[in-house]
């Protein structure tokens, strides 16, 4: 397959100059030597009255230590809704190009769409939450550029085969954007070793999850310096604010706790697993490598309800392609594990 970026990207972004911020300015000087009357800022000291890296160096230099890749094939940004937004942006250009996603999957996918005004194509999962590789590919036109896997997949905790995946990166021309918010929950290994091999491949993260960073929104993008490059051209200059970045670094390095956090949700997950084969309305269990369980229920309301009343906080996922009547149980702490299950079985 010849993939050529330069054809994916819009005209405009291609011609624009980025925005250069005071910070991007003055790199190759000490920086504590220096007196900043640049940016209009507040000079007495607060913490956080200069603005932050708009690059931010820092986090990235931990992130490409321990992911084994270049800084510059790293993009970070408020979550990783404002990472997709940015390749929403980059290579989508509005009424006119489309992206393929795989329902039931992660709803943002659509709503970005929607919002950069780019046509969803939806093909639907196998009744085992599989890629149909000849669906894909069949509903992919000249004017496709984006496809998303998301995998594990959310909401219902499946890995997809290897196969797939790597039938799609070779024959299609466009990006193959794989969501891996939940990876760490998962025996695969992630498809980032990968991408020297696919120039086509972006790989989002973040630290969302496993990290147990939710409230500081920082989302992760790491692809090709190409396909970063593009992103860095449009991203806004100070996405990434100072408190989130210096909470990223402490968190970051902590990896002894982070794994700990991580073999707990995994062994928890597995109790929940095991009760749920007793629970009388539990119809499916499906297979699950992510911090969260798919079930299938008799009348997904009405479970949803009972648990509301205990409660117990769940998410109702009936309204989703292929999901009727189930239920999506996160994995909270053991003692919150263990009122669930009590409540599970106390209801059925």
């Amino acid at each position: 397959m010849n993939f050529d970026l330069n054809n994916l990207v819009r005209e405009n972004v291609k011609t624009m100059k980025p925005y250069s911020s005071a910070r991007d300015e003055f790199k190759d000087f000490d920086v504590a030597q220096m007196i900043f009357l640049d940016a209009n800022e507040n000079p007495y000291q607060s913490g956080v009255n200069r603005y932050p890296d708009p690059q931010q160096s820092s986090v990235k230099a931990v992130l490409s230590k321990q992911r084994n890749l270049q800084t510059n094939q790293i993009l970070l940004g408020n979550g990783s809704d404002e990472v997709l937004d940015l390749l929403f942006r980059a290579f989508c250009e509005p009424n006119v190009d489309n992206v393929i996603t795989l329902p039931p999957t992660y709803g943002m996918y659509g709503v970005l769409a929607n919002i950069n005004a780019v046509a969803n194509r939806e093909v639907l999962l196998s009744t085992d939450f599989q890629p149909e590789i000849d669906a894909i590919l069949d509903a992919v036109d000249d004017n496709t550029k984006m496809i998303f896997l998301c995998s594990p997949n959310n909401p219902t905790g499946n890995t997809f085969s290897d196969e797939s995946v790597v039938t799609l990166l070779q024959n299609f021309k466009g990006l193959i954007v794989i969501d891996e918010a939940y990876i760490d929950f998962s025996q695969k290994q992630s498809w980032l070793n990968e991408l020297d091999e696919y120039p086509n491949l972006i790989i989002t993260q973040t630290l969302s999850k496993a990290y147990g960073l939710a409230g500081i929104r920082l989302g992760i993008c790491y692809a090709s310096a190409a396909v970063i490059g593009v992103l860095n051209k449009i991203k806004p200059p100070y996405n990434v604010n100072e408190l989130t970045q210096k909470r990223a670094l402490e968190r970051l390095a902590d990896k002894e706790n982070i794994q700990l956090e991580i073999d707990s949700i995994i062994t928890q997950r597995e109790d929940l697993l095991k009760v749920l084969q007793e629970v009388k309305f539990v119809s499916i269990i499906y297979p699950t490598e992510a911090n969260f369980v798919l079930i299938k229920v008799d009348d997904a309301s009405k479970r949803y309800n009972e648990l509301i009343a205990k409660g117990i906080v769940i998410r109702n996922r009936t309204t989703q392609a292929l999901c009727e009547n189930t239920l999506r149980l996160t994995i909270g702490t053991a003692e919150e594990n263990k009122k669930l299950m009590e409540a599970l079985l106390a209801i059925s």
